[in-house]
């Protein structure tokens, strides 16, 4: 295993959801110097300096200020991933068996969560000193606690050939068993039975446990597949490779050079990104008046390096499936290992034009990056990103790029490890003078 896949699944072993994202981005950051400020705190900004600041725990953005002017240049790239969600009062009892109520977020393949173990992590608010002052725990309880078992094939004889699952139904967890138990009062125990384990693994009281925002997560770490160990299966690929990436790229930047570089990891693009942590919120534009502000610069400077600069919109793309070649288009056909994939549509579902796409390959092949391209056949929507939100609230001259995968959305992704290399280099160079 080499040491960028072995950093890479490091990573994703530590951000089971996008709070922990931002909190192992963050670590990373103090690690490489930079300092944290606060949206709510005033700023000071001295040119060579590095900092960052984090949205509503699960979005960050951070920025090296070079000692002169030169190019405004931002990657940008997402830390939510699709899963399930716990529904609030999530406990639920059915045949004497204790469940989870879920819903799920994002498009994941459904089929694919079934018979894992499955973990849980994220925050939970319990009540503080006053109420707009409550305690924030980020938890990951890092060991198996539910499953989602199949439907034996006895009973389902067309599972092979029909297979649809319903989220509400068919995919609840099994968290608890009450096999032995003679009497069950099922309001009672649907109510109970999950805060009650909940408040036990805090050490609070059960009326102290406000809220939570909880995700399940397959407990299995990421690995490498393959003869020669070529290849990587894992979940959360997308998009923790492209998280990884921009921080390579941000800490490696010069606090010496030239011009503002600046990334910015947004939560929620699974869902739309219409939040106010998302990538079509006015988070970054935000974030840039105050930086300019602070460097005693003008909204007309601000608006001029908007115009000459540059964002790379980092995130996944769809690699030709072997045993489903016929889905990709039958000229564009990325594969796993031939390096970072130039993702286009006329649609700007991706974002990117011809001067985009010349500007990335040139600095791909002066740096001898590998890269190929990626358009959907042309009878197939495809899929979106946050390029194209992003560089419409701040218009600035964005391509889309990733790392090519296979089963996208898929609680395992697969992905070759040369091509994180590839991608990692290209941010480290994008990020550079």
């Amino acid at each position: 295993m080499n040491t960028e896949t072995e950093e890479l699944l490091d990573f994703v072993a530590e951000c089971p959801t996008p709070f922990h994202t931002v909190q192992a981005s963050a670590m990373r950051l103090r690690l490489a110097g930079f300092r944290e400020l606060s949206l709510t705190d005033s700023w000071q900004i001295e040119r060579g300096g590095k900092y960052f600041v984090t949205v509503y725990d699960s979005t960050l953005l951070a920025f090296v200020v070079g000692e002169s002017d030169g190019q405004l240049r931002m990657a940008a790239a997402h830390t939510d991933f699709p899963c399930f969600r716990l529904k609030p009062q999530a406990g639920m009892v059915k045949e004497k068996c204790g469940l989870l109520n879920v819903e799920k977020y994002g498009g994941l393949i459904l089929r694919t969560w079934l018979d894992r173990p499955l973990s849980l992590a994220g925050k939970i608010v319990v009540r503080g000193e006053d109420a707009f002052n409550p305690e924030i725990r980020l938890v990951d309880f890092e060991r198996p606690l539910a499953t989602i078992p199949s439907l034996a094939i006895h009973m389902d004889r067309e599972v092979n050939d029909e297979g649809k699952l319903n989220v509400q139904t068919d995919m609840l967890p099994l968290a608890a068993v009450f096999g032995g138990v003679e009497s069950l009062e099922a309001d009672a125990d649907a109510k109970t039975f999950f805060v009650d384990w909940l408040a036990e693994e805090l050490g609070t009281a059960v009326e102290d446990i406000l809220s939570y925002e909880l995700s399940l997560y397959p407990v299995e770490h990421g690995c490498t597949v393959g003869l020669h160990e070529e290849m990587v299966s894992s979940p959360r690929l997308d998009n923790l490779t492209s998280v990884k990436a921009c921080l390579d790229g941000i800490c490696g930047a010069a606090e010496t050079g030239t011009g503002i570089r600046l990334i910015a990891l947004f939560d929620n693009e699974e869902v739309g990104s219409c939040t106010k942590q998302g990538a079509a919120s006015a988070v970054l534009m935000q974030v840039l008046e105050r930086l300019y502000t602070a460097l005693g610069k003008s909204q007309e400077d601000l608006l001029r390096d908007i115009a000459a600069g540059f964002l790379l919109s980092v995130d996944v793309a769809h690699a030709v499936h072997p045993n489903y070649a016929d889905k990709a288009d039958p000229a564009v056909r990325p594969v796993l290992g031939a390096g970072l994939t130039l993702k286009q549509a006329c649609s700007q579902s991706y974002a990117g034009d011809a001067e985009a796409v010349a500007v990335v390959r040139g600095l791909c092949e002066a740096q001898g990056i590998k890269w190929q391209q990626f358009v959907n056949r042309s009878d197939s929507r495809g899929g979106s990103t946050l390029g194209s939100i992003a560089s419409a609230l701040v218009p600035m001259r964005t391509m889309d790029i990733g790392v090519p995968i296979l089963a996208m959305h898929s609680v395992r992704e697969t992905m070759a490890g040369t091509d994180q290399e590839a991608l990692s280099k290209l941010l480290q160079v994008f990020m550079g003078d």
